[in-house]
């Protein structure tokens, strides 16, 4: 049996073509972009102005796709809310809500799993599963705004997955939640984490996003960085940094260097000279994370006195710097914790 073709990962100017093509006026396509992406109905039926010769129409051609909640848990120390969602295949992913002064802000997956292998992470233990849809990564979105009934003001793609192993995937989903026709998030406000794909890296400066490029650094030489990150072994630090260098001359954008502090391994204050001496020349912010602790892992949090210390030892050399704010780590906050948890016991 054929697979019906997504109807809500088509852009704008795609649907538009899409409703050309069945014979219809093109201003319908401005009405079911607006049922998919700004009313978030879950079936045609509810696109009460259609004529139900026309919703009959779409039911027969087209998917409707929208993720099944499976779990929810919220913090009882901030809050913060992590998603289980089960999508088209079966598997599952996780996103998730935190809130803060400035906003709604989510944390999205742009994969099932994440074939990366980051030494601290939780999301690739069981390999790449599949790709995320565009519609896939909307929905997310679409489902916890309805869930606690207020808008996302920012969108993290720094859940499970790499998202430029989902290269065009994930352009398209920045185009279409960035989209005034739709849920109209300024690229201002998303973040994209990278492990350091080089070519893709230079791929996006090329599109000109105003999304902020943030780099998985987590070591100041590759020896380090290679036992944190087995992408290392393919692209050295002095690559990578020349293609976030790239970035910012091509998009004026800021760079943010992500800085997992596992202890005993890249904690150091010496450490924190070469990091300053290696990011010192790029406009960059450097944000500090507390590792999670995975059970399947032996990397250990450095205490909070070393990570005061290795701030300030930045901030000494004049480096823009930042500790990120812990959050739902009662909720197995980190990327793929929960995921694992329900694959060891489904």
């Amino acid at each position: 049996m054929t697979q019906k073709p997504d109807i809500k990962s088509y852009n704008y100017t795609e649907l538009q073509e899409q409703l050309k093509n069945m014979g219809e006026k093109p201003f319908r396509a401005k009405q079911i972009y607006r049922w998919l992406h700004i009313e978030k109905v879950e079936t045609f039926d509810e696109m009460t102005d259609l004529s139900k010769e026309l919703r009959k129409k779409l039911n027969q051609r087209y998917e409707l796709n929208c993720l099944k909640k499976v779990q929810v848990l919220i913090s009882k120390t901030d809050g913060t809310r992590k998603y289980l969602f089960r999508i088209a295949g079966g598997s599952v992913i996780e996103s998730v809500l935190m809130r803060y002064h400035h906003g709604n802000s989510v944390c999205i997956s742009t994969q099932s799993g994440c074939r990366m292998g980051c030494r601290f992470c939780a999301s690739t233990l069981n390999g790449l599963e599949r790709s995320l849809t565009p519609s896939d990564m909307l929905e997310q979105i679409y489902q916890i705004e309805k869930d606690i009934g207020e808008k996302v003001n920012h969108v993290v793609l720094m859940g499970s997955g790499e998202p430029l192993d989902n290269f065009d995937n994930v352009m398209k989903f920045i185009e279409m939640v960035s989209d005034p026709h739709g849920e109209n998030i300024s690229q201002r406000n998303i973040t994209l984490s990278t492990c350091g794909l080089v070519p893709k890296m230079r791929e996006l400066a090329d599109r000109k996003p105003q999304i902020t490029l943030a780099l998985s650094l987590h070591a100041s030489d590759d020896e380090t960085r290679k036992e944190i990150l087995p992408i290392a072994k393919k692209y050295p630090i002095s690559e990578v940094l020349d293609a976030c260098q790239y970035y910012f001359e091509k998009t004026g954008r800021r760079i943010t260097f992500e800085y997992s502090l596992i202890a005993g391994v890249n904690d150091s204050l010496e450490e924190a000279d070469r990091l300053a001496a290696l990011v010192g020349k790029i406009n960059c912010h450097v944000n500090l994370i507390p590792v999670n602790p995975i059970e399947e892992r032996a990397y250990r949090q450095t205490e909070k006195r070393a990570i005061q210390a290795f701030k300030s030892r930045l901030e000494r050399n004049r480096i823009n710097v930042t500790i990120r704010r812990e959050m739902g780590r009662d909720i197995n906050g980190a990327c793929g914790q929960l995921r694992n948890e329900m694959m060891k016991n489904p």
